[in-house]
């Protein structure tokens, strides 16, 4: 990014899931930015300093943020990135992968935010959460992933409310439709890929689908000292999506 603006030296960010998709964006403009980054995901990170986890555990949050600690000495952004969806109806989806969606999307985050509060608290830090314009409304069978998604809404606005006098900021945006390499992949494998695209930009207001890096753009602003008055808060990145009603 030619003559990008700094606004993280001197910071260490923390994004979860950040190999791929959004959180990869994320990690980027962080850097970018002048951020030390470090990510955590099941897999390994080429791009960025990572640590292998498995959020499935309940045992790994407190192990990255410990990690994250041991590697730069302090955290002064966590960004909750990290997540997965399943789909199925509530008659067809079993206890086991109701638990595993609930635990992933929405414990994990309250474990990484209780284990990184010592730290945020000394650099003042903040933290965002990637919620989904499906924590304020449902798409058909992804009864797990909305509720895991309201729930890290609520969180989000809990540790705003706990934690804003201790100068530690939290905010959540919500994703509509954007153009990971997962959506990207499921559209070119659709009957007519041009028509589903097409379709995809008639739901939006803008007339298309959004940008990883537009996701980017809102959650650096979020975590910078420029938004110190801003905290509590789910901001859609959906297009206008949410605002628009359907057709008769």
């Amino acid at each position: 990014m030619a003559n990008q603006i700094k606004r993280f030296e001197n910071k260490v960010a923390l994004v979860t899931g950040g190999r791929s998709g959004i959180g990869r964006a994320i990690a980027r403009r962080l850097q970018a930015e002048g951020a030390t980054v470090i990510t955590a995901q099941r897999g390994e990170d080429t791009e960025f300093d990572s640590i292998k986890a498995d959020f499935s555990d309940a045992h790994t949050p407190q192990r990255i943020i410990e990690e994250v600690i041991s590697r730069a000495g302090q955290l002064d952004v966590l960004v909750n990135n990290a997540g997965m969806m399943m789909e199925a109806g509530i008659e067809e989806m079993s206890l086991e992968d109701w638990q595993r969606n609930i635990t992933v999307n929405l414990t994990a985050p309250f474990l990484l935010i209780r284990a990184a509060l010592p730290y945020l608290r000394k650099t003042k830090g903040s933290i965002v959460n990637t919620g989904s314009t499906e924590g304020l409304a449902a798409n058909p069978n992804h009864a797990a992933y909305c509720v895991s998604k309201s729930g890290l809404h609520g969180l989000t606005r809990s540790v705003a409310v706990d934690h804003g006098h201790e100068g530690i900021r939290c905010n959540a945006v919500a994703p509509g439709w954007i153009d990971t390499e997962l959506n990207i992949d499921m559209i070119a494998a659709s009957d007519d890929a041009e028509v589903f695209q097409r379709n995809i930009g008639k739901i939006h207001p803008v007339g298309r689908s959004g940008t990883p890096e537009e996701v980017a753009a809102l959650v650096a602003f979020l975590a910078a000292d420029e938004a110190g008055f801003i905290t509590g808060q789910i901001y859609p990145v959906d297009g206008g999506r949410m605002t628009k009603l359907s057709l008769p």
